[in-house]
């Protein structure tokens, strides 16, 4: 098959069947905190100093929940995990946010499928911490 079909065949089918991915075994909070990026070329983290760690988290759950192709799986007290979808393809990547005292908010975003995410966490993370006061 020639080169340039496959260029075009395989996004198509990419998109068609919107590869999600399994979803991240070390989810969750972990003693208040969040499981450590294994890989920052598919993952990044973040730990923000705020005011208050309760009303940012809030602040964020807005955000996401007004944010295209985002859904908010997990949703309490000091936690929160939602997936973002690729417009093209449907990529998954999973946000988790952990309030784990009254001002420290850690953050975590990582691809659930390959082996770069060409900075498209690190970019969430940064765009996220534009929302929130932090110190």
């Amino acid at each position: 098959m020639p080169a340039f079909l496959l260029q075009i065949t395989i996004p198509l089918l990419l998109g068609l069947f919107h590869f999600i991915g399994p979803v991240p075994a070390d989810l969750g909070a972990d003693g208040g905190h969040l499981s450590p990026c294994a890989s920052p070329a598919h993952c990044a983290s973040a730990t923000w100093q705020v005011a208050d760690s309760s009303v940012a988290l809030d602040q964020l759950s807005e955000v996401i929940k007004t944010t295209p192709r985002t859904e908010i799986v997990t949703q309490r007290d000091n936690y929160l995990h939602a997936t973002y979808s690729s417009r093209i393809f449907g990529f998954v990547d999973d946000l988790e946010l952990a309030a784990n005292n009254d001002v420290t908010l850690e953050a975590r975003s990582i691809s659930r499928l390959g082996e770069s995410d060409l900075g498209v966490n690190a970019q969430r993370l940064e765009n996220l911490s534009k929302s929130i006061n932090i110190q």
